[in-house]
Order: C-alpha cells, then structure tokens, then sequence
C-alpha cells in the first residue's frame, strides 16, 4: 500500500496542471468531443461556451461566503476552543486521520456547504496538535467525507423529486425521501462508507521518509491591537462589542424563525448566514471580525476565476447535447441487473464536466427515468445511482476541493494522489451497494 500511495502522489505531484490549467484543459477537451460526438458547428459551440459562461455568478458568490465565513467562524477564540476540545481525542498521526474522517463524514451528511468547511478547518487544528501527521492526507482525509453528501439531508436530487412541482413530477410524482436518502439500501451504502473511508484513510498513511508535516505555529494568528489612549472615536466604534452584539442578535432571531418555521431544513444561504452570524459574535468585535475577513478573502482568487469557466464547460455539455450522448451511450448497455451500476458511472462521468447536482439531474433525468421505466427498474434506486456517481467524482474534481485547499493552503496536486486511491475504494463500496442491494 505504501508503495501505491508513494507512485500516486509522484503521479499528481508530476503531471496534474493547477487547477486553472485543468479547467482550461476541459474546456478543450468538452469543446472537441461536442464537434466529435454531436451535430455542433465551432461556432455553436463556441456560443454554447460563452452563452454558460456567467451562469453561474449567484453559485460562485455563494462558494466564496462558504469560504470566507466559515474560515471567520473557525478563526475566532470560542470556535477555536471547540475545534480544539474535538482535537484533543486524536493521540496520533492515525487516530488524527480516523476522527478527521468521521467528522467530516457527519458534516457533510447534515449539510455538503457545512461539511466542506467544516472538514477543513478541522484538519488545520489536527495538524497543529498531532506531532508527526501528514498534512497533505488529513486534508485529503478531510474532504474524503464529501462523498457521501448527496445521500444527506441536503442531496439536491433526492429533495428535488420529494417537491411537490418539481419538472419530472408528471413522469415520476413525488417521490419521497423515505424511498431516497432514508431507503435501506442508501443507509446500508452511507454505514458502510463510514466504516471504510476511515480505515482506508489509515491506511494511506505515507512512510516516516515522505510524511509531509507542517509547522504549527504557521497557523498562528496575532492581533495588533491599539492602546485605548490612542483610540480616535472611529477605534473605538471599531473595538466595541456593542455593534457586533446587536447585528448578531438580529441575525440569530432571523434563524431562530427560520428554524421554527422549516425545521432543520439547511441550504447553502443559510449555512452562510449563520456561519456569517456567529462568526461576528464570536469575535466580539468588528475589528476583529474585519481581520479575520480580509485574511479569508486571500484564498477565494480560485472559485471567483475558475468558476465562470466550469459554467461554459456546462454550457456546452448540455447546450449541444454532449451530456446526453454520453448518458444514453450507458443506458444502451445496460439490462435490468446492471442497469443501476451504468447509471452510477455515467454520471460519475457527466459529473466531470458538469459538476452541479442540480444542472446534472436536469440533464440526466429524462434519459434515465425513461430507461428506467423501460426497464421496470426502481425510479427512487435511479435517482439515487445517478446522486452518488454525482458525489462519486467529486473526490478528484478540483471544482469542488477549492474551498478546502484554500482554506489548507495547499494545491490540488497535494492531495489528489490520496484522492485517487479513496476514489476507487469508495466507488466499489457504492457499485457493490448498487448492484445487490
């Protein structure tokens, strides 16, 4: 195993571009096979590139808030306080790994925003307190747990088909979350994971001679602070708790309501609110809290310019119908044993290009609802195939590891060697879950 883990991080460490240059890779690559494989000129295809392109702004301000409230939130003294108390069960390198695992595992079954930051931040704390970890796999270890959100409270598919209105409703219904994420086969699929994500993570623990830590008072902040002499009316307004107690209190009586009225119904906006909320009451004050901001805005460069580029690769996976080329090129092979299995890979595959849960069902769906009915398969089981091949890939796609690897500072090449490895353990626990359960 070691001698695996060594060859597959000198493989990325050696030929996996920057994120940048990968996403701008894909684009040629999506651009090609739609003059390949459909009935798109160049020029329509450049038009689907750019007509994609900004579609996804509301998506990338939102994916920078997770970033910088969460990176606020766990900066301040109390969370600090947390994060460390969780911290302190891990007594070594492996157990490090194992409980970094675990936890992000939870987070992101609760909520996949909450989980991605969450992960993270946890793993900065680890590395700063556990002697001797490699740095590069509990990150990787961190964002490992990713992969089971989509059979979470947050799941974008199996919340979309339970929606009274939702635009398969005339050919499905409603379908509710008991058949989806709470269905045996789902629950059975998500313990299992919990049991070997961990233990795999363990497992891929480098040698001594390649362990790559870090020094822990790296992560170590220090406050400049002003003498209260020296204070203009404008410092003190700036260091005084009272404005950060009061727009706290309004914010944490707006998600009390939330949460009265729809229960613990979490969505990206709110997971940003409230690390938002709590971050400036956490803090004490708004020049603490200012700090802390502009330190987080640092690491958001990434999604804010790579993100337009993944909306054009979407633009023209769907605008020219490349995704449903590839969709229906499985369901071809498929029969009514291994029909769930195909439906798991193929948008594990589609999930490459058009890496958002919702655009890909949107994409998905009629091909494989119809080959579903066709085939007498399970629709619920379906839509479920196509979520975890959706979560599936996540593990080496960089669109989705940004915020975590700004968070940890490192690039994408760290971790995907590990990455790799979990990616294909946990693709036969989901195809095994698929195919017999």
């Amino acid at each position: 195993m070691k001698g695996l883990i060594s060859l597959s991080n000198k493989i990325m460490q050696r030929y996996l571009p920057d994120p940048f240059l990968f996403v701008v890779i894909l684009t040629l690559a999506v651009f090609g096979l739609g003059l390949i494989f459909t009935e798109s000129s160049s020029l329509e295809m450049v038009q689907y590139w750019g007509d994609g392109f900004w579609s996804l702004l509301a998506f990338s301000m939102q994916m920078v808030l997770v970033l910088v409230t969460g990176y606020v939130l766990a900066s301040s003294p109390l969370f600090k306080l947390f994060l460390g108390f969780l911290a302190s069960f891990a007594k070594s390198p492996g157990s490090a790994i194992v409980i970094v695992t675990v936890v992000s595992m939870i987070a992101s079954w609760i909520n996949w925003g909450f989980g991605l930051v969450i992960g993270a931040l946890f793993a900065k704390e680890l590395a700063k307190r556990v002697k001797g970890v490699d740095y590069r796999l509990l990150i990787a270890s961190a964002y490992s747990g990713f992969v089971v959100w989509h059979a979470g409270f947050s799941g974008s598919i199996p919340l979309s088909i339970a929606t009274d209105g939702h635009p398969f409703q005339d050919l499905i219904g409603v379908i509710s979350t008991n058949e989806t994420i709470f269905a045996t086969s789902t629950l059975i699929i998500v313990a299992a994971l919990f049991i070997v994500l961990p233990i795999t993570n363990r497992m891929l623990m480098p040698a001594k001679d390649e362990t790559i830590t870090v020094d822990p008072e790296l992560f170590n902040e220090t406050a400049a602070t002003l003498e209260k002499e020296a204070m203009t009316p404008a410092d003190k307004l700036e260091n005084s708790m009272i404005l950060s107690i009061i727009v706290a209190v309004l914010g944490i009586v707006f998600l009390f309501s939330y949460f009265v009225k729809n229960g613990f119904a979490l969505n990206l906006d709110i997971v940003n609110f409230l690390f938002l909320f709590l971050g400036i009451l956490f803090h004490g004050t708004p020049k603490r809290f200012l700090t802390a901001v502009q330190e987080a805005i640092k690491g958001a460069s990434g999604i804010v310019i790579q993100f337009p580029f993944y909306a054009g690769i979407m633009g023209m996976m769907t605008a020219s119908g490349l995704a449903v080329v590839m969709s229906e090129a499985f369901v071809s092979i498929s029969n009514d044993v291994t029909f769930y299995f195909f439906a798991f890979l193929s948008a594990g595959i589609v999930n490459f290009f058009v890496p958002s849960g919702g655009g890909q069902w949107a994409v998905q769906a009629p091909i494989m609802l119809d080959a579903a009915q066709t085939l007498d398969a399970s629709v619920a089981k379906t839509a479920m195939a196509v979520a975890w091949g959706d979560a599936w890939t996540n593990l080496i796609q960089p669109f989705w590891a940004l915020p975590a690897l700004a968070i940890a500072g490192l690039k994408a090449k760290d971790i995907m060697g590990y990455c790799v490895i979990i990616l294909v353990i946990s693709g036969v626990v989901i195809s095994l879950g698929l195919l017999f359960l």
